[in-house]
């Protein structure tokens, strides 16, 4: 299966929601008014792509529709979909010129944080690249055997410390055996607990002056990753951590298993942190780089 066909395939049940609830607005209605554009914005806000981003994106319809002296309410969904597709567009790209590069990867338990390193450890190494992990959750004892088993699947090193380890010790360490084995890319799995955010500020901090040190011109991603299924929670999630860490991207799991992608463009467009990642399967090529294109493709389900 193609790229478009396994995110139309991870978007089915928030198009099968979201879209289909669209679609009736419009064929419900003869002509385009505000009555039309009012139904648009609930439907949206109800789909999990929040209030502002909602009333922002009926605000384009309206400026789209009067340049364009659109009068059939069937066009506005080409109309939806180029707004969507630009919407979400800039940032998505990994940021990895240099050699090594290193990405932080933060997110509470359950969110699939320690899958998502093992996935993209594999997706980094199938274009080439050399990739080590660092195994800085030391909070858990089940994080680093869950990294290691991901480690191994992956085809990739990883450095561990002991549970209860200083993290910043583990990315030390995990940086010295980077620039010693040539490795192209670092990715760190770090704690994420948000029940004591000035911590996990001191834990960071600490593990982004160890970065600084080590490897001062190097490329740093700071990815958060979200769990789609939390909906509105993973917006507030990733303004808690925004605020926190200083996040550079996200990576929203499990879109696949619920028919809350709308928040997609909640968390783009409300917190202004672009998407960097999308998990659409349990199979260990199903992290796909966000593509804004395929992603509006997939939602209104007209393959590019």
């Amino acid at each position: 299966m193609g790229i478009f066909g396994k995110i139309s395939q991870g978007l089915k049940k928030t198009r099968d929601s979201l879209m289909n609830s669209v679609s009736s607005v419009l064929h419900g209605f003869s002509r385009i008014d505000e009555d039309l554009f009012e139904e648009l914005e609930e439907i949206l806000v109800m789909g999990d792509v929040g209030a502002n981003t909602a009333a922002h994106i009926c605000q384009r319809l309206r400026e789209e529709v009067k340049a364009n002296n659109v009068t059939d309410p069937a066009d506005i969904r080409s109309l939806l979909r180029g707004i969507v597709a630009e919407l979400l567009e800039g940032g998505q790209e990994l940021n990895l010129t240099t050699k090594p590069s290193v990405i932080l990867v933060i997110g509470v338990n359950g969110v699939g944080k320690t899958t998502t390193i093992g996935k993209m450890a594999a997706n980094l190494k199938a274009q080439g690249k050399k990739v080590i992990l660092g195994a800085a959750d030391t909070f858990r004892a089940a994080a680093i055997e869950q990294l290691e088993i991901w480690a191994d699947r992956a085809g990739v090193d990883i450095v561990k410390h002991a549970q209860g380890a200083d993290p910043a010790a583990v990315v030390f360490d995990t940086l010295s055996a980077a620039k010693a084995r040539g490795a192209d890319v670092v990715i760190c799995d770090t704690a994420g607990r948000l029940h004591n955010k000035k911590h996990l500020m001191e834990e960071l901090a600490k593990i982004g002056r160890v970065i600084d040190r080590e490897l001062p011109d190097a490329d740093k991603e700071i990815l958060l990753v979200v769990d789609a299924t939390t909906g509105q929670n993973a917006v507030n999630q990733a303004r808690e951590f925004k605020s926190a860490a200083g996040i550079t991207g996200i990576v929203l799991t499990k879109l696949d298993g619920t028919a809350r992608g709308g928040v997609v463009l909640a968390i783009r467009e409300d917190l202004q942190v672009p998407v960097k990642f999308v998990g659409v399967g349990e199979g260990i090529d199903d992290l796909q780089p966000f593509d804004p294109t395929q992603f509006a493709a997939g939602l209104f389900d007209e393959e590019e």
